[in-house]
């Protein structure tokens, strides 16, 4: 009954006062998932032409720009005419943020990127945004049973999060059962004190970085910490790439299913798991473009750099936005009956990707398994500099032998080619960015090969 007085009450009276629309939107979304995809592409254009023509009567910088390319919005009648448009780039973002603001924006709210790969990007998001994305988080969050005002635990790492925690946002997360534990302080002995709190507290749901919850999940197991009869129902994985080992263990040691989600602070909350399976997108106030290295379109099936446009950034603006995410397209229905779009794969950043002297590039999962269960590996980071060398940095107990190394490196030459120098330096610990998230591979190769040109990891 709490559950409900949260879900139907407090949270709602929250939203209202802070001026989103989220609970109307939420309920919105849940009649629209259902529709035929026609008839939600046919939804999808008629909200991406309203969209662009806002943009181009008060946005100083798409209205010059919609001048200059001679792109009239309101004769927009497909998704395949976002492509008269060019790319926005974190680069022009940072070069146009005054300009990218709305004449009519009200209530604006600065926002940045944690900056993980590279600097931060600042920008701005208004009521309208917030609200959708807010909609879109909670009602993925149903789809699993579970809603808000359940217990939940939140291993999040941002330090945009942990400076926000004044006194009013903490108390809104007691009424609400939220807690939040910091990802960025994962000791040892922090850890066996979220463990000892997730017992106590018996959250019923989970959220946070991929590689942190697996992080907590590997400690429980060695701890002999079981915590399946906690009363976990599902866990939500984001903020990166969650790799199939990860998965496991922490549907082992939590006895609950993993529902992967796919997004970010600057592009939105992007797609999320349903219990079928399937990685669905939230189409209704979203356009996803897969694009090659040329920024042309790539066929469902291929790989493509992910282009968000953002039909509820009208404030500020994404339109064709470049995120550096590398994914999949699929063409089946889910056994959901969900008629949103269904994703293949997610495979992270265009620098999760390793660049050979040869010219391919392969995805870090392939790198991942010739280390991940070696003996005495206790964690690992490959960095690969402008030049194509890689470090291999290992965080190693006794039981990495010599031999051992050895082995690491034949193998790794063997995926790489001989041509790709690859050093293993020994380090004390592997430490997590300064979001809190754990990165397997930091690549700073001066130009990525095109998607078209990845080669994929053999899983």
């Amino acid at each position: 009954m709490y559950t409900q007085l949260c879900s139907a009450a407090l949270f709602p009276l929250h939203e209202r006062l802070k001026r989103h629309r989220s609970v109307t939107m939420r309920r919105e979304l849940e009649r629209t998932q259902w529709l035929d995809p026609v008839d939600l592409e046919r939804l999808q254009v008629a909200s991406l032409r309203d969209f662009l023509v806002q943009a181009g009567r008060f946005v100083p910088y798409y209205r010059e720009l919609y001048a200059r390319c001679g792109f009239r919005p309101e004769e927009v009648s497909s998704l395949d005419d976002l492509g008269g448009l060019p790319f926005l780039t974190k680069a022009l973002i940072r070069d146009n943020g005054p300009q990218l603001k709305s004449e009519r924006a009200k209530h604006l709210v600065r926002s940045n990127t944690g900056g993980s790969s590279g600097e931060p990007l600042v920008f701005y998001v208004g009521p309208e945004r917030v609200s959708h994305d807010v909609a879109a988080k909670w009602r993925a969050t149903r789809w699993w049973g579970v809603d808000i005002g359940d217990r939940e635990v939140v291993l999040w790492g941002s330090p945009i999060e942990l400076g926000a925690q004044d006194r009013l946002r903490a108390l809104r997360d007691r009424v609400l059962r939220s807690h939040l534990l910091p990802a960025f302080e994962m000791s040892s002995q922090k850890m066996d004190e979220y463990l000892d709190f997730i017992c106590r507290f018996k959250p019923r749901m989970v959220f946070g970085y991929a590689s942190a919850i697996a992080r907590l999940a590997h400690h429980a197991k060695s701890r002999g910490v079981g915590l399946a009869n906690v009363g976990v129902r599902v866990i939500f994985a984001t903020g990166e790439t969650l790799y199939p080992d990860q998965g496991e263990v922490i549907q082992t040691v939590f006895g609950a299913p993993v529902a992967n989600g796919y997004g970010s602070r600057d592009a939105g909350f992007i797609a999320h798991q349903c219990p079928s399976g399937s990685l669905h997108q939230s189409s209704e106030h979203l356009v996803v473009e897969l694009v090659d290295e040329r920024g042309t379109r790539v066929q469902p099936g291929a790989t493509g750099e992910v282009v968000v446009t953002h039909l509820a950034s009208g404030d500020f603006p994404f339109i064709r936005y470049r995120t550096g995410d590398m994914a999949v397209f699929d063409t089946k229905r889910c056994a959901c009956g969900r008629g949103l779009p269904i994703w293949r794969t997610v495979y992270g950043r265009a620098t999760d990707f390793i660049q050979t002297c040869s010219g391919n590039s392969m995805h870090a999962l392939a790198l991942i398994y010739e280390v991940r269960d070696r003996p005495g590996v206790r964690g690992f980071k490959f960095v690969q500099a402008e030049d194509l060398s890689i470090e291999l940095q290992l965080a190693a107990g006794p039981e990495l032998t010599e031999l051992v190394e050895r082995e690491v490196l034949a193998n790794l030459a063997r995926r790489l080619g001989p041509d790709t120098p690859v050093k293993i330096v020994r380090v004390n610990e592997i430490l997590p960015e300064k979001s809190g998230k754990h990165r397997y591979v930091v690549s700073r190769a001066s130009s990525n090969p095109g998607p078209a040109n990845r080669t994929q990891a053999s899983v």
